[in-house]
Parts: C-alpha cells; structure tokens; sequence
C-alpha cells in the first residue's frame, strides 16, 4: 500500500512549532515523525498532522473542533490513542503549540518502549535449515 506523500509545507510547520520540544525526529509512513521515550507523538501524514493525546484529551479536542478526527492510515483503521489536527489548530499559533505540549506530557507519561528484538531467521526456509544443522543424527 502506498501512503500519502508528506506536505513538505506542514512538514516544515510542525518541525518550526516543536522547537524547545525534547524529541526525536525518525520517519515512519514515509514522513516526518516525533517521538519521545520511542514512543510516537505527532507527525506529518500526507496533508495532515497528527498527535497522540489521552482519551479525555481526545473528547476535548473532537468536542472543540468539527474538523478534528481520528487518525487513520489506512481507511477504516484509526490509530488508537491519535488525533487529526484541524486546520483551525493549526493556522493558529497559541492553540497548535498548546495541542502539541498536551501530546507531549501525555506521551512522556508513557513507558519508554523497549526496541523488540531482530528475528534471526529471515524466512522459514533459513529456519528449517537452522534446526536440520542443529539436530544430533539418529
């Protein structure tokens, strides 16, 4: 599936707004995305920006803003716990960094993720290979 290109312009607008911020930028979707303690936070899909937000934090901004929804990669499969800045956010200094540092203290909030582990057999066939070798002859 191909995603969306990232608006360069918003791209720039969120990386301009997150200055001061503690984060780390890595893309993900082919877009720049924010992380804190390797967790997501907020990032640039296509034409929009997203940010992570509690679930009362949620209700807040989809009560607010008419323009505000779920984020979603892929139609019908919305990201939990992630928010679609409306353009009214974001064409707003004062509220775009306010949604933003309420993304960012609820994400610090979260435990540091643990980076899982790499598989060691790219495919079943190295697998099978790898317990043939391994087995005592009968």
């Amino acid at each position: 599936m191909a995603f969306p290109k990232a608006s360069k312009a918003l791209a720039d607008h969120l990386e301009n707004a997150l200055s001061g911020f503690s984060v780390k930028k890595k893309p993900m979707f082919g877009a720049p995305v924010f992380w804190v303690n390797e967790n997501m936070f907020a990032g640039v899909f296509g034409d929009n920006i997203f940010v992570r937000l509690s679930a009362s934090q949620k209700e807040e901004l989809f009560s607010q803003f008419d323009e505000a929804g779920p984020f979603e990669p892929m139609p019908g499969r919305p990201m939990k716990d992630y928010a679609v800045l409306p353009e009214e956010v974001l064409n707003n200094p004062e509220s775009f960094r306010e949604w933003l540092t309420k993304s960012h203290q609820h994400t610090s909030t979260l435990p540091v993720k643990v980076k899982k582990k790499k598989r060691i057999y790219q495919n079943y066939r190295s697998f099978i290979i790898a317990i043939m070798v391994t087995q005592e002859p009968a």
